[in-house]
């Protein structure tokens, strides 16, 4: 199960680099536009291929989390939510020409984003509760979705956020493969003798 979890994290970190190399094309894809231009065309199916490879991978890699770690529902359901948050905020970047509703420069809709981000990467401490590196890795990645609202000041479209979420949770997935690599933190999965561990970090306490 110990492998099955490891895969997992690791189809996660580069699932999270294909949404970075998404928001890199949409970049270039909103540069270049044009209706009638085969080039657009060829940009928005690259960009598709990137968002669904992601998607695939994040979901596969999350499943075999889901299978093999013990308990953890809090962090399974949530970050299974932002995958598909994720998903669907890249197909109305994309169609954004169409849909009227979107409004892809909306510092509400980045501020939402970053904050519903910012929640589910927190719960990521339930991997191993109160551990000092598994704590600063999150709250580093933190800071980094909250970094993110600066392209909305900045006049870019809500793509730069996505961007910066590939990047936040691309460090923390590879922060977590390295402490399990150097048993900095223990995460037990079906299979394992029952441990005894209360799943909710102490880093805010007093």
């Amino acid at each position: 199960m110990h492998d099955r979890l490891n895969t997992g994290f690791k189809n996660c970190l580069f699932g999270n680099l294909l949404f970075i190399a998404f928001g890199l094309v949409c970049l270039l894809y909103y540069n270049v536009y044009s209706p009638d231009s085969a080039f657009s065309k060829l940009i928005e199916i690259i960009a598709y291929a990137c968002e669904f490879g992601g998607f695939a991978l994040l979901l596969w890699g999350h499943w075999l989390f889901i299978t093999a770690a013990r308990f953890r529902m809090l962090m399974k359901v949530s970050y299974l939510l932002y995958i598909i948050l994720e998903a669907v905020m890249m197909i109305f970047e994309l169609n954004s020409y169409q849909i009227s509703f979107y409004k892809p420069y909306s510092l509400l809709l980045a501020i939402v984003h970053a904050s519903v981000s910012g929640f589910v990467c927190l719960t990521f401490l339930q991997l191993d509760p109160n551990k000092k590196k598994l704590e600063l890795s999150v709250v580093i990645c933190i800071a980094i979705i909250f970094a993110g609202m600066l392209g909305n000041i900045l006049g870019l479209r809500i793509y730069f956020s996505i961007i910066v979420n590939g990047i936040a949770y691309s460090i923390l997935y590879y922060f977590i493969i390295r402490h399990i690599k150097r048993e900095e933190i223990e995460i037990d999965c079906h299979g394992d003798k029952a441990r005894v561990a209360e799943y909710k970090s102490t880093f805010f306490d007093e």
